[in-house]
């Protein structure tokens, strides 16, 4: 009889690779934003680097960080009934409402040809506006005027849509002199009119609530583009016509 083969040596024992942790939802958007080198400041939409279901991730992610605040902050949330879910509310109301111009797409806006060549100035205000200072994460309050001077090129789109758009741009954390800026780009880019103009008066509660605590100051600013900009009397006419609506 002949003998067996002998028997092929044991490999060498592999060690078992640790099993690497998945990345939370806040750092896979983030790599996504970094690989694409695109800004993700605190007043950028990120939508587009959002996946299914990762809205719902990143808002346990920020419950979970929020609970770690109040505790921080020596706040007992388990014998404290009005404590004790508020770290959730607070990741549903930054990710769905106070901030959701960050993780929503821009609303659907029909736009429509100017058919009847229109160039007269039009003025769409005031819309009431909410939004929250960089800064500190305090409210602002405020209202918006938008003013248009079309040409037979402009799309133009229905009244709802300008205070969808000024609602998508406002619900982040804004400073409100870039808030202006971004809303006027997004007008033009949709609109493209002759002229732009765009006034905005807020009160921040960052001074009313904190800091100086002063209750009577706001604050107003503007941005005129094109015709606006260029002629003297279609800005003064813009103006005189906002205080008309109470904005005095």
């Amino acid at each position: 009889m002949s003998s067996s083969p002998p028997a092929a040596p044991a490999a060498p024992h592999e060690p078992a690779q640790p099993i690497q942790p998945a990345l939370p939802a806040s750092a896979r958007i983030r790599q996504r934003l970094q690989a694409a080198r695109c800004r993700h400041h605190a007043n950028d939409n990120i939508a587009a680097f959002v996946h299914e279901g990762e809205l719902e991730e990143l808002k346990a992610e920020v419950q979970a960080k929020a609970q770690e605040l109040l505790h921080a902050l020596v706040i007992d949330t388990e014998g404290d009934h009005n404590t004790h879910g508020t770290a959730e509310r607070l990741a549903r109301m930054y990710i769905d409402e106070v901030f959701r111009g960050r993780y929503q797409p821009m609303p659907a806006v029909t736009e429509f040809p100017n058919a009847e060549r229109l160039n007269e100035l039009m003025i769409v205000g005031p819309i009431t506006v909410r939004s929250a200072c960089s800064h500190h994460l305090c409210p602002i309050m405020g209202r918006v005027w938008v003013g248009l001077l079309p040409n037979e090129h402009s799309n133009l789109i229905g009244l709802s849509k300008y205070a969808r758009i000024c609602d998508w741009v406002m619900s982040r954390p804004q400073i409100q002199e870039e808030a202006v800026m971004m809303l006027a780009n997004e007008l033009q880019q949709r609109v493209r009119p002759d002229g732009l103009a765009i006034v905005m008066e807020a009160d921040h509660f960052c001074m009313h609530w904190r800091g100086v605590k002063d209750d009577e100051t706001a604050m107003v600013n503007s941005v005129m583009r094109g015709a606006f900009l260029k002629d003297a009397n279609l800005r003064r006419e813009f103006l005189s016509l906002l205080s008309r609506k109470g904005r005095a």
